[in-house]
């Protein structure tokens, strides 16, 4: 454990430093490839537990000290402690003397002893004060939402009546939904393959969604049953929506233009018989949409490494009676699943990314076919890159029709998070 509290705490230290926390994983486990894989699960659970409470956790650890720490190592490990004391199940003085010894072995600590009794009194005047502690960390709103203030700012000015659940929602461990590929089984057949594998599960409660299989406990990929074999994908409910709504019908030809890790567009050829193009700008990402392409066993497609913006370098000239969008956003939908984002995301930030989906959107539109459909994705919650861009969209092009959506829980085009699917926005244009 001494190791696992180590290692974690270094990950937090490089996320909150500005790097990515997937990034910082991969080069933890290229790095020490000695690991097992329930010591990688451990490492990955402490992680993302402080990144997702480290709102509250930083404010517990500034009444618990005199001073600010200015070792970020010491002090991404005092917050791994009281993330397991508070959230873990692993015995108090486990935590505190596992602590104490990965203290001690920190290279940038000259007094091991005075580090390793800075630790021990730290955590264990938490678990004597800890009611009062946490009343004080939620006077704050940060402390208590463990949301950026500005971000807490935003959803309460554009979800009055809601943005608390919002915000709780984005706190909590995702749910694990599957989508069965209807060419290799049927779901009610996949879903008596986890009952015989002893797994729980369930079909989604929107009833839109017939492929979508809602297992009861997250678990590895590699132990659902027929994963390597091409019989299901692990895709969020949320997700699963956008195939269904682009309507796409066999001998289409659908652009998915920006398209890693390739979900969706999976999804689109498991739908129809479809001439499918999917882009993606990232060169390691396009080797991973071919990757599961080939898992489940697809044809008709083209993958390309470009730019969505740019469809001069990759367009053949014919244009596309159905386009998919999901384009680059700040992934405010997502933060249970990728808790760094609210800590490494600036309010500046959204600007670039409207002006982005901007320029993708107009681009796009004169690729698509008239009569055709377009599908904008993305996954936040924020106004400005969902209705307020829609709007603008709308303005600037007369051909353009926004249609209804038929899918249970959209209003507006706004899927919030909830305990079935991530944050998601969809809008569906009709081209004249």
């Amino acid at each position: 454990m001494i190791k696992i509290q180590r290692l974690a705490a270094a990950t937090v230290v490089k996320v909150l430093g500005g790097a990515s926390l997937t990034a910082v994983l991969q080069e933890t486990w290229r790095a020490h490839s000695d690991l097992s894989g329930q010591q990688r699960g451990a490492i990955q659970d402490l992680s993302y537990g402080v990144l997702r409470f480290y709102g509250q956790l930083d404010a517990l650890l500034g009444f618990l000290l005199n001073k600010p720490l200015k070792d970020q190592d010491l002090r991404s490990l005092l917050l791994v402690g009281l993330y397991q004391l508070e959230y873990s199940k692993a015995a108090p003085h486990a935590v505190v003397n596992n602590a104490v010894s990965a203290s001690r072995s920190l290279g940038g600590s000259k007094n091991k002893q005075d580090v390793g009794s800075l630790v021990n009194a730290v955590l264990r005047s938490f678990m004597r004060k800890r009611a009062t502690l946490l009343e004080q960390a939620a006077e704050s709103e940060v402390g208590r939402y463990s949301h950026p203030q500005w971000w807490i700012d935003r959803l309460r000015l554009q979800y009055p009546e809601n943005y608390e659940a919002v915000l709780e929602a984005g706190n909590k461990r995702p749910p694990m939904t599957l989508r069965v590929n209807r060419r290799r089984i049927g779901v009610e057949e996949y879903l008596s393959l986890l009952s015989q594998a002893g797994m729980e599960a369930k079909l989604s409660e929107n009833g839109v969604l017939t492929d979508a299989v809602a297992l009861a406990q997250p678990l590895a990929v590699e132990k659902l049953p027929g994963f390597a074999e091409g019989l299901v994908s692990v895709q969020d409910e949320g997700a699963q929506m956008a195939a269904p709504l682009l309507d796409a019908r066999s001998g289409m030809r659908v652009l998915d233009a920006c398209a890693a890790p390739g979900g969706k567009s999976a999804h689109l050829l498991e739908l129809a018989e479809v001439e499918l193009t999917a882009i993606d700008n990232d060169i390691a990402r396009v080797a991973r949409i071919k990757q599961n392409f080939s898992r489940l066993g697809l044809e008709a497609y083209r993958v390309i490494h470009g730019d969505a913006s740019e469809p001069a370098a990759w367009w053949d000239g014919r244009q596309f009676d159905r386009i998919l969008a999901d384009v680059p956003c700040s992934a405010s939908g997502v933060t249970r699943r990728h808790p760094d984002i609210k800590w490494l995301r600036r309010e500046s930030d959204l600007p670039r990314f409207v002006a982005k989906q901007r320029e993708i959107l107009d681009v796009l539109w004169q690729i698509l076919a008239r009569g055709g459909k377009l599908l904008y994705v993305t996954c936040s919650v924020f106004a400005e890159e969902n209705g307020l861009q829609v709007e603008n969209f709308l303005r600037r092009h007369a051909d353009a029709r926004l249609l209804p959506l038929s899918l249970v829980d959209i209003t507006d085009g706004q899927l919030l998070p909830n305990s079935h699917h991530d944050g998601f926005f969809y809008a569906l244009f009709h081209k004249a």
